[in-house]
């Protein structure tokens, strides 16, 4: 992960952003979760049929959770589940447990409407199950104000009365939403999650875990790793998340890095492919070209005729998200009309907001930036290492998490006792870079083996026979691929 925005805001609820990645920074590492606590209990999960007739086959239940697992006969939440069947119960293994991204990602929607993003044999063989995480979809969703939501301050800061706006801000927004939401505001973190998870393990009447999760969603696989190493079966970690990332300047310098490779694979591509609509032209030229038009007001978005879009917007929204899904040729058109457009009559240029509240994200990580000053050498730094790419998302998160507490700061990883852990990372990932990947492999020692797709994209479990083949024999079959194992990367 790490950042990009997904769903559309409710005037009052606020469904955690899906962020490519965290926005990192703490003066040391913190102590790893306890290991080996006691078993946990819970009642048998009561399927229904969910409630969409457009996508039908999938039973929901809700699993009762503590709001605070420091006193678990305190108050309850209801976390939301879903589930399809395996599609061939006679070769049935048992459950699969996918952990959704974002953070804000739903785990629900994903198995009601988007189980196609599972292999055929890992839907034959695995009940698919997920959830929604606390504080999102069906589970206490954060709530706030719409009319502060809409006072949110730009991300683009200018001095010190900036920074100190947007920190006084912040405390009101989270005050808001803690008042709306009610105790689960203060409990949202990933270690929580843990206990969520290893309590629906237990509910699905499964002896050990196994589990895929995809960007954040490997967050809190590797901390349930980390927490309960012999409750694990099988685990997938996809596009991973380097949570012993420990200062804010590294963290923002690795995300945009990614990001700016990215680009230059859309323009590698361009320059060897016909069917780009730039082809033989200097792309990163043209792009410029539309940064500056986009820079006096003057650009027209191509998905609202007549409206201007911003600098940040054509980044974020128009390019960084094909870069997570590898369309480079609805990309490259897109370019390519908005170079053609009118120009629009020159309008003040719209600053990017804040993101809207982002409770989970900034309980993970740590993001310590003393002043104006700090913040504004971080944004030089981010634009340094991605200069085709300014205004990216993380640099607005760091923002947005100024001020916040955290609840569970990272910490370099620690697992003894589980079964061989599977990491899968696309070696041009542009939210979870492959140098993350590779680190937390080392972390895992001869625990972790890190399979490697050698194109593009944000995910990569299913990204070619190659790599569908090696996922598939590890879930099913508990077969580990060599270490070193290198997939080739398919078509863009």
């Amino acid at each position: 992960m790490l950042v990009k925005e997904t769903g559309a805001l409710r005037r009052t609820v606020v469904r955690s952003t899906a962020v490519l990645a965290a926005l990192a920074a703490v003066t040391g590492f913190a102590a790893g979760p306890a290991v080996n606590a006691a078993p946990v209990t819970a009642p048998a999960l009561r399927w229904t049929p969910c409630a969409d007739p457009d996508h039908p086959g999938a039973d929901c239940a809700t699993l009762d959770v503590p709001v605070d697992w420091a006193h678990p006969d305190g108050p309850t939440l209801g976390l939301a589940v879903a589930r399809r069947k395996a599609t061939g119960p006679d070769a049935r293994v048992g459950s699969m447990v996918f952990g959704p991204g974002g953070p804000g990602d739903s785990g629900v929607d994903r198995v009601v409407g988007g189980v196609s993003r599972f292999s055929p044999e890992v839907r034959r063989r695995f009940d698919i199950v997920s959830f929604d995480p606390r504080g999102v979809g069906g589970s206490s969703p954060v709530t706030c104000s719409g009319d502060l939501l809409a006072r949110r301050p730009s991300a683009d800061m200018a001095s010190q009365a900036d920074f100190d706006a947007t920190v006084a801000y912040n405390e009101r927004l989270r005050a808001d939403c803690r008042a709306r939401t009610g105790p689960v505001f203060d409990h949202l973190d990933t270690a929580q999650t843990v206990q969520d998870l290893d309590a629906l393990r237990a509910a699905l009447g499964e002896a050990r875990l196994t589990f895929h999760g995809s960007s954040y969603g490997t967050l809190l696989g590797a901390q349930y790793a980390e927490t309960y190493p012999r409750r694990v079966r099988a685990m997938v970690l996809e596009s991973v998340m380097d949570h012993s990332v420990s200062r804010t300047r590294d963290f923002l310098r690795d995300e945009a890095a990614g990001a700016q490779d990215s680009f230059g694979e859309f323009e590698k591509w361009c320059a060897d492919d016909a069917a780009c609509a730039l082809h033989g032209r200097d792309v990163r030229t043209v792009w410029r070209g539309l940064l500056s038009r986009a820079e006096r007001g003057g650009l027209e978005n191509p998905g609202r005729p007549g409206t201007p879009v911003s600098p940040s917007e054509l980044v974020n929204r128009i390019a960084f998200k094909r870069f997570y899904v590898v369309t480079y040729a609805e990309l490259a058109a897109d370019i390519a009309t908005m170079e053609a457009s009118t120009p629009l009559p020159a309008s003040p240029v719209p600053t990017p907001p804040l993101p809207p509240a982002t409770p989970v994200f900034c309980a993970d990580w740590q993001l310590p930036v003393r002043d104006y000053r700090e913040y504004a050498s971080l944004v030089g730094t981010v634009n340094r290492a991605a200069p085709d790419l300014p205004h990216l998302l993380p640099i607005q998160m760091a923002a947005a998490c100024l001020g916040a507490p955290t609840a569970n700061p990272q910490h370099r990883l620690s697992v003894h006792g589980a079964p061989t852990i599977l990491l899968s990372n696309a070696v041009h990932d542009p939210a979870t870079g492959y140098p993350w990947a590779v680190s937390v492999a080392r972390q895992l020692g001869r625990g972790g083996v890190l399979l490697t797709y050698e194109g593009q994209g944000h995910g990569s479990v299913t990204r070619g026979p190659c790599m569908e083949h090696a996922v598939d024999g590890y879930l099913t079959d508990l077969t580990v691929p060599a270490r070193g194992t290198r997939c080739p990367a398919g078509p863009a």
